[in-house]
């Protein structure tokens, strides 16, 4: 047969499986109607797909078995959503967002108590001067202490670096972020600029130390390396720099921002000495309780899927079957563990979004754990 014969009648059979594609679809609406009255009957019956499943494969053969079970195990992934987003149970995650929802405010402040990591001059504090224009900025001694200052209602938002677009994760922060009753309501792109500081009269080969924090020292390793000095990592630059400043030492250096230059009367001694001219670094901005504001389009979520075949899939196939593209997936190791893993996920959506309550439900009751971590805007450039 030629092409020209073929494709009409894959359109005619395109045109059949999606008549009984609405037709399924439709009476799984009707399966949602019955569940809806008898709250007994779960929204999942695993025995009952893999006796679909099992059919489909064996129906279809040994050429074509392995295909047609795929799939349908799409078709069925796509089945229970449309059940999730129509049955919502009484659970964790339904019952945080509607505090979130009935919390939602119109418009982002602009004023309030910051908690930021380090001192006077620091890429965080820098991050929060853009967030809060009107803020007053509280500085703290490192992210854990950040979290606490939220937590104790020291301070109304935090702000925590989470990735860097060179080095990649802050794994710390991801890990501060599961303490109790906190929520991520914004995140910010930095730009990062490095440049080498010193006390006045300084030269290059003077310095035998540089103080920096351990994630400026990856995003200028390159520098590092051809310059051969020892590091000693400091809880931030703006930190680096302070204690040069404070030292009586032409031997050492700071790898910080430039505005540090001013506020500690050093030299630049070296300008744009990162690895990369796009350097940036992404900033969450954290609150105590359920905090949501209007515009939200990205979600962060932590998770963790059983360690079996198939279980990350059958995750990632529920947020596909929905239309929602996943920006970030990320995997960590859980301490204590024998190579279990937890994942960090970024999607693209809105808590008022057709479907994701569901789809929030859905994870939290198939996943081993989960965590709603909040539902914000970013702020770029």
């Amino acid at each position: 047969m030629e092409l020209s014969e073929i494709r009409p009648q894959l359109d005619v059979i395109d045109k059949e499986i999606l008549a009984l594609y609405l037709r399924r679809m439709e009476l799984v609406d009707k399966v949602a109607d019955a569940k809806r009255r008898d709250p007994s009957k779960p929204l999942y019956d695993p025995a009952r797909e893999r006796e679909i499943l099992m059919r489909v494969r064996e129906n279809a053969g040994s050429e074509y078995g392995d295909g047609a079970y795929q799939l349908f195990r799409m078709i069925l992934e796509l089945s229970r959503a449309r059940q999730a987003a129509q049955l919502i149970p009484a659970t964790n995650v339904a019952a945080r967002v509607a505090a979130m929802c009935a919390n939602e405010q119109p418009v982002f402040p602009q004023s309030g108590r910051v908690a930021v990591s380090g001192v006077e001059g620091s890429h965080a504090g820098a991050a929060a001067d853009r967030l809060f224009p009107k803020g007053n900025i509280v500085f703290m001694s490192g992210f854990a202490a950040v979290v606490k200052a939220v937590q104790s209602g020291l301070c109304q938002f935090g702000i925590l670096p989470v990735e860097n677009s060179v080095q990649g994760s802050v794994r710390q922060v991801y890990d501060l972020l599961q303490e109790p009753d906190i929520c991520i309501v914004r995140s910010v792109r930095q730009l990062i600029r490095h440049v080498l500081l010193v006390r006045k009269g300084t030269k290059m080969e003077d310095i035998k130390t540089i103080y920096t924090h351990e994630q400026a020292a990856g995003q200028c390793s390159r520098f590092i390396a051809e310059l051969g000095a020892d590091i000693v990592p400091c809880v931030s630059t703006a930190h680096a720099a302070q204690r040069v400043a404070e030292s009586q030492d032409h031997a050492s250096a700071a790898i910080a921002g430039e505005a540090c230059a001013k506020l500690y009367n050093l030299d630049v001694l070296s300008a744009e000495i990162q690895n990369e001219a796009v350097n940036d670094t992404r900033f969450l901005c954290i609150t105590k309780g359920a905090g949501f504001y209007a515009g939200a389009d990205r979600m962060s979520l932590l998770v963790n899927c059983a360690n079996s075949p198939g279980a990350l899939y059958q995750m990632i196939a529920k947020i596909s079957a929905l239309g929602i593209n996943m920006c970030k997936l990320e995997s960590m190791p859980i301490p204590g563990t024998n190579f279990s893993y937890r994942f960090y996920m970024d999607l693209e959506c809105n808590l008022h979004q057709e479907g994701v309550l569901g789809l929030l439900c859905e994870l939290e009751r198939s996943c081993d754990s989960f965590t709603l971590l909040g539902n914000y805007a970013e702020m770029i450039g």
